[in-house]
């Protein structure tokens, strides 16, 4: 090997040494780190179902409605505020409206059910039922207050078990029979008219009579026409059977009157001639 070849041997080798220490020389290159993201909390509406967002620290309100997708009008329009307003970290923003927040409830101890208590029955009272059967003279049915009552009839109530069986005869006068103490219940109530009279009302009715009260049942009848003729013929006979014996009466007297004036006129001519 020359002197010139090996210079430029040692020479080479030199140039690879440089080269490599200047490249050990030189840092390593570290990879660049992931991006970082920052959480934002989804928005959950309050018991009032208002949607609440708290503002952070260099938030904007195009920040705000951007992350939450949000009309930036709208969302101005809903905290009453313009792009100009400035937000302070902590503030409250509204985003909108929802359904309240949905609470699970707390089980609590199953409630005991008490003892099933009997239901009170009722206790049965009584009341009164007052009848009169009245000589409905003008015939209408509805009962006047000179009307009086009919006497010689009948008046009968019974009740629906066919434990109550009364019977009461009516009469005269301008009051009411009454039946007191009956126990509630369903009553059939008749009447039985006497001799003579015809009926211008029912004859039976039938009600339910209910604990405290007092209630009042009208009956109507009528002198029959048969009996009026009977009175006004009786009547006319009677009249003339007067009028026929003072007829006599006056007649016997003419007579008498005309034999006494005969006997005298004989006496005074006797005396006269003697």
């Amino acid at each position: 090997m020359t002197r010139k070849t090996l210079s430029a041997y040692m020479a080479g080798l030199a140039l690879v040494v440089l080269v490599g220490s200047m490249i050990s020389a030189i840092p390593p290159v570290s990879a660049a780190p992931n991006a970082q993201f920052t959480p934002f909390p989804t928005p959950t509406p309050g018991p009032d179902g208002r949607i609440i967002y708290i503002v952070q620290a260099n938030d904007s309100w195009w920040r705000i409605a951007a992350i939450y997708a949000i009309d930036l009008n709208a969302l101005l329009g809903l905290n009453d505020a313009t792009s100009e307003t400035i937000l302070l970290e902590g503030e409250e923003v509204l985003l909108g409206f929802g359904g309240p927040s949905e609470v699970t409830p707390t089980t609590g101890p199953s409630p005991t059910p008490g003892p099933i208590l009997p239901t009170p029955t009722p206790m049965p009272g009584s009341g009164t039922l007052c009848v009169i059967l009245y000589n409905d003279v003008n015939g209408d049915s509805i009962r006047q207050e000179e009307e009086q009552s009919i006497p010689d009839g009948a008046i009968s109530v019974t009740d629906k078990a066919g434990e109550v069986n009364l019977t009461e005869p009516t009469t005269s006068g301008f009051e009411a029979f009454c039946f007191a103490e009956l126990m509630q219940g369903e009553y059939t109530i008749s009447v039985a008219v006497p001799d003579g009279y015809n009926p211008t009302t029912v004859l039976n009715y039938t009600l339910e009579l209910e604990p405290g009260t007092e209630t009042y049942l009208d009956f109507g009848a009528q002198v029959s026409s048969a009996v009026e003729i009977e009175e006004g013929e009786t009547g006319g006979s009677s009249r003339s059977l007067l009028l026929g014996i003072a007829g006599g009466v006056l007649l016997l007297a003419g007579v008498g009157l005309a034999v006494y004036a005969t006997l005298a006129g004989r006496t005074r001519t006797k005396t006269i001639g003697g």
